[in-house]
């Protein structure tokens, strides 16, 4: 199963693999597919530990890192990332900062200490542009992603100094066309099923719909793919390669706490919410008490992003850190799409990739068995 995009990346199968732990991002990359990164929650100081680590670890083979830069924000005119943070963190307002330590002090969920290190949210192009920047020296990292629309054009111009290759995902059609006229070289169409920001169609519409728009760019289909059944479907619409990221989370190489991996196997896929509670954008995750929480009309309005990202960050360590003390599941951010329902097993990325493979065939052979032949 290669495409053209796959023998441009030089990897075996079109199988990308969106993740935020480095262990992930290796293991997937020696099976044949391809790791990337997700660095939002990274200083560039923290990118760059990750970064020498994924090299020391992965051999001959390749990698992307995917960074968060919304179109529109608050803050958008500063020119200073520490004067933007100061902004920021000014701007919320202290009944939310109020509601948001309840919903946690309520639920026994233990503090930081303040010795625990250096944190960090990026999701500003100000940010991001330092977490580009340790990225190209990168090389072995041959892809740069954002997460949230098309990147400015200096960075898209900066990538492609550096001979690597830049996408963008998009759950609209019109974000798709504004990527391919600005110059990008892939796009990643998520559709609503997808865990984390996604857009308002279902894949099932949304990807041959994108191809169409943008061909010939190469298409990843993402939203919704857990199992090789579901790879050929996309893959029998036009995309150059799947994109997942929930299949991951309960990977054996994941950084996941027993009780939050017991949280994933033990959801259906009728137990995911699109909720504006943690980023301040609409954003797939398993419902709990704290997406019913912010949705209340007596409680505090999510703020716009980075905003809420900024005010609930704190809560998303504490939850993730401690994700098995006190009632912490029932408030924790566990992004996730629909397949959560097919996620019931911890199995290992390698594995995960043969089974991926393999299920696939299988499902190529049925449609062939059912063929008329002539």
């Amino acid at each position: 199963m290669q495409t053209e995009f796959c023998k441009q990346l030089g990897i075996d199968a079109p199988i990308f693999a969106f993740t935020h732990c480095r262990d992930v991002v290796v293991a997937v990359s020696k099976a044949g597919g391809i790791g990337v990164l997700g660095a939002v929650g990274f200083t560039a100081e923290q990118l760059k530990e990750e970064l020498d680590w994924i090299d020391a670890h992965i051999g001959e083979h390749i990698y992307g890192v995917d960074v968060a830069i919304p179109q529109k924000y608050e803050g958008m005119e500063e020119t200073s990332a520490d004067d933007l943070v100061k902004m920021l963190q000014a701007a919320i307002p202290e009944q939310h900062r109020k509601f948001a330590e309840k919903l946690l002090s309520d639920h026994h969920v233990p503090e930081i200490p303040d010795n625990d290190g250096e944190v960090s949210l990026s999701f500003s192009a100000l940010q991001a542009q330092v977490l580009v920047d340790e990225a190209l020296t990168r090389p072995q990292c041959r892809m740069i992603v954002n997460a949230l629309g098309t990147p400015p054009a200096s960075i898209i111009q900066q990538v492609h100094e550096a001979g690597r290759l830049i996408g963008a995902l998009a759950g609209r059609l019109k974000h798709g066309l504004n990527h391919k006229e600005a110059g990008l070289d892939f796009i990643v169409c998520q559709g609503s099923e997808g865990g984390g920001h996604a857009g308002e169609v279902t894949s099932m519409v949304l990807w041959p719909q994108m191809v169409d728009a943008v061909a010939p760019l190469p298409v990843l289909a993402a939203g919704g793919i857990g199992n090789g059944r579901q790879i050929l479907a996309a893959m029998s619409m036009g995309v150059s390669g799947v994109w997942m990221g929930s299949t991951w989370l309960n990977s054996a190489e994941a950084d996941a706490q027993p009780a939050q991996r017991e949280s994933y196997m033990s959801a259906s896929s009728e137990d995911t919410v699109r909720s504006r509670s943690w980023t301040g954008k609409t954003c797939r995750m398993l419902k709990n008490e704290w997406t019913e929480a912010w949705d209340r009309a007596d409680t505090p309005d999510p703020l716009p992003m980075p905003l809420q990202g900024y005010l609930t960050f704190d809560a998303v360590r504490r939850t993730h850190k401690y994700a098995g003390s006190g009632e912490c599941q029932k408030i924790a951010f566990n992004p996730v799409g629909q397949v959560v329902g097919q996620m019931n097993s911890v199995e290992a990325c390698r594995d995960i990739m043969f089974r991926l493979l393999t299920e696939y065939a299988d499902a190529l052979d049925h449609i062939q068995a059912i063929t008329p032949q002539e």
